[in-house]
């Protein structure tokens, strides 16, 4: 995807995921809701605008869509290899906004199936210390959009 600016995989991401119904679309079919009907009374986006972020999802196959009922003709959206990935970008986004944008308790917590509440954490792979804005720095990779 071509963006003005410095070439960025976040840009790209956000040309995808990064209106606020797809999130939360996201978030509902995370928390088992998948059908057209659940997701809009999650949200309370209207069907519409709820069509059209579908759409775009399976577009970009972060979802697909799949046929549970033959008469009348029924789907539901399931997340793919793609949106399975973002599960952790949605709770790493659940608890920014528990810390910094909610007023009092969670409205939501997420348990792990071994029942401890999950915490977001990004982790370096090699030495498995948790990441903070001062240990890490850019490497560019490829040249700045002209």
């Amino acid at each position: 995807m071509a963006t003005r600016g410095r070439n960025c995989s976040i840009a790209n991401a956000l040309e995808v995921v990064g209106e606020k119904w797809s999130l939360l679309v996201l978030r509902e079919i995370v928390l088992g809701r998948r059908r057209f009907d659940e997701i809009a009374a999650g949200t309370g986006v209207s069907r519409d605008i709820l069509a059209a972020r579908l759409r775009t999802l399976v577009d970009a196959d972060v979802l697909t869509k799949r046929r549970y009922e033959d008469h009348p003709p029924r789907y539901e959206y399931v997340a793919t290899e793609s949106g399975k990935a973002l599960y952790p970008i949605l709770m790493a986004l659940m608890e920014w906004g528990d810390t910094f944008a909610t007023t009092g308790p969670p409205p939501t917590v997420v348990e792990h199936r071994c029942g401890e509440i999950l915490h977001a954490q990004v982790v370096c792979a090699h030495c498995q210390e948790p990441l903070a804005a001062r240990d890490a720095h850019v490497v560019e990779l490829s040249p700045p959009a002209r």
